[in-house]
């Protein structure tokens, strides 16, 4: 390991904080986003830390843009340690309410931006014997009601983390896949639903979250470090996690009520 990472979505929220945690060990940081601005500041940010690196935009949407990123890890890095695929978007709504657009934004960010990231720099981890740190989310394990396209899109995050941890084992790559719950970040600012109030109440879930994404960047650092798989970063969610392994019905019923309610209180404002 020579301390060479890379992060998308590295312009604000948890792409930064898991920046910082990282340049605080005086980590090279290779750093991407749609947002040039967040990026520079990010790039402040982590100098001031001990850390240091470069800036990048990239759309993980487009794999030429990855590939490009990988090959500028190379000349200026000599190479990559850790990948740290990030980059996302919330979208809520009833499955009836999304429409296909919908569907094929989620996916090509939260999902094909991952497996393109692992493809672009595969190569560069098999010769580092790096790791993977796909970002996916409770939402992956739970499936709550009215956010369907993003519960797809993070289950499949996991599904193809846990692909490469069987198939990379030969190679010396190592796989994470971390599934936070809401915490404080501006995940808002990329929100696509259907009706504002949905935008509303996720708000409210974002904003009274006593974890911030600094002290989830912490909790990965550990994590990392233990060679641990599956990292849940949020003791509600190892709790819920482990209700659903040994009774998913129980889980599936709270969830279902829990829709009851939602389409209540839509119906009530929009009445």
């Amino acid at each position: 390991m020579q301390n060479r990472m890379m992060i998308t979505g590295a312009g604000s929220g948890l792409g930064r904080e898991i920046a910082l945690r990282w340049a605080r060990e005086g980590w090279q940081l290779a750093l991407s986003d749609v947002s040039e601005p967040g990026l520079q500041e990010t790039l402040k940010l982590v100098r001031e830390a001990g850390g240091d690196g470069f800036i990048q935009r990239c759309d993980v949407r487009d794999y030429s843009q990855l590939t490009a990123f990988a090959q500028a890890c190379e000349v200026k890095f000599g190479g990559i340690d850790i990948i740290v695929n990030n980059a996302g978007v919330a979208s809520g709504g009833f499955f009836s309410e999304l429409s296909l657009e919908d569907w094929d934004w989620q996916i090509a960010i939260n999902l094909m931006g991952v497996v393109k990231g692992c493809k672009a720099f595969l190569p560069l981890l098999e010769q580092s014997k790096g790791k993977i740190i796909n970002i996916a989310s409770m939402a992956a394990l739970m499936q709550g009601p009215a956010m369907s396209n993003y519960n797809v899109a993070k289950a499949g995050v996991v599904a193809l983390s846990e692909s490469l941890l069987i198939e990379l084992a030969q190679q010396e790559v190592g796989v994470h896949v971390v599934c936070p719950s809401f915490f404080q970040t501006n995940l808002l600012d990329s929100f696509r639903g259907p009706t504002p109030a949905m935008k509303a109440q996720v708000g409210k879930l974002l904003e009274s979250s006593p974890i911030t994404a600094a002290d989830i960047a912490d909790y990965i650092y550990k994590q990392v470090a233990a060679g641990e798989f599956m990292i849940l970063p949020h003791e509600q969610g190892r709790m819920a996690w482990a209700i659903k392994q040994k009774n998913p019905q129980l889980l599936y019923s709270e969830m279902t009520a829990m829709a009851e309610k939602m389409r209540a209180k839509a119906k009530q404002n929009n009445g």
